[in-house]
């Protein structure tokens, strides 16, 4: 599928250093992972906003751990050579030290995952060292963090005033000191990224918080218009594939009621005197 070497954790830090841009996608399934190993993107997350967009719920809240693995192991098999993240889903890493160790591990193990996230500032560094004493690498994500989206106020901009911003950056901190291997920023403002990007010796990736991290990342299905109830502002559409989709889909309609499809290339056919034959051997049963 790929000739491209296997995204290493080493390999992702030098980039860094270099100060070459990270990549990074949110992908859910295996036909679209294939166009993602292709185009040589360097991190993958399979993020629980899967919930939302493959399984038509209005929140991450009900996806579980069963989804989650089913989904990043069906990723895995279509881009190899990515660094593959795991996003724990909610209530999977928030009980206890133990039960977050176990789950990560699950993304390892079942999947074939390269680390995990989960979101969360200084309340869950003890989480981030328990995974990470386990072996595996953990990604933080600050900012907007859709599993606390209702005491967040909703879907929006955060550390807009001074202590939010503060919060964010000790948070920040804290999850470097805590020894995760990068931490993800969303709808955070870009000068705030800014800040939080020139202290951290880990990469900080971008989801609508400016270009001054190290990264950037958007999701699948909100740069192609597959997610038809909203794009948010910071999603960027590189094409209309839901466009080409539904016209697909209404030309099929149009032509199985008209009789154009399917056409005679469309279909097989007997030979003639095998049908001959089947014709005389059923008159024969009469």
């Amino acid at each position: 599928m790929s000739d491209r070497k296997k995204v290493t954790l080493p390999m992702l830090f030098d980039k860094m250093a270099k100060g070459i841009p990270l990549t990074m996608i949110t992908c859910y399934d295996y036909p679209m992972a294939t166009l993602v190993e292709q185009a040589g993107i360097d991190i993958v997350l399979v993020g629980d906003s899967l919930g939302m967009t493959m399984l038509g719920y209005d929140s991450t809240l009900p996806v579980t751990m069963a989804d989650m693995i089913r989904h990043a192991a069906a990723v895995r098999r279509g881009t190899p050579n990515s660094w593959l993240i795991g996003d724990m889903p909610y209530m999977s890493y928030q009980p206890s030290d133990e039960l977050a160790v176990l789950n990560a591990g699950r993304f390892m193990a079942e999947a074939a995952c390269d680390g995990i996230k989960l979101e969360g500032g200084q309340e869950m560094c003890g989480r981030v060292r328990a995974i990470i004493a386990a072996g595996i690498p953990v990604m933080g994500h600050l900012g907007l963090t859709p599993q606390s989206v209702s005491s967040l106020g909703g879907f929006r901009l955060q550390g807009k005033s001074a202590r939010q911003a503060k919060k964010i950056v000790d948070d920040a901190q804290a999850l470097e000191e805590a020894g995760a291997m990068a931490i993800l920023l969303e709808l955070v403002p870009d000068q705030v990224c800014q800040i939080i990007t020139e202290r951290a010796k880990i990469p900080i990736i971008s989801l609508g918080s400016g270009p001054h991290a190290h990264g950037q990342l958007l999701i699948f299905h909100d740069m192609f218009g597959l997610y038809p109830r909203f794009t948010p502002k910071m999603a960027k559409k590189y094409g209309d594939a839901g466009k080409v989709i539904g016209d697909g889909l209404k030309k099929y309609v149009e032509e199985v009621t008209t009789g154009i499809f399917p056409e005679p290339e469309r279909y097989f056919g007997i030979k003639e005197e095998e049908l001959s034959e089947l014709r005389r051997l059923l008159e024969q049963e009469r």
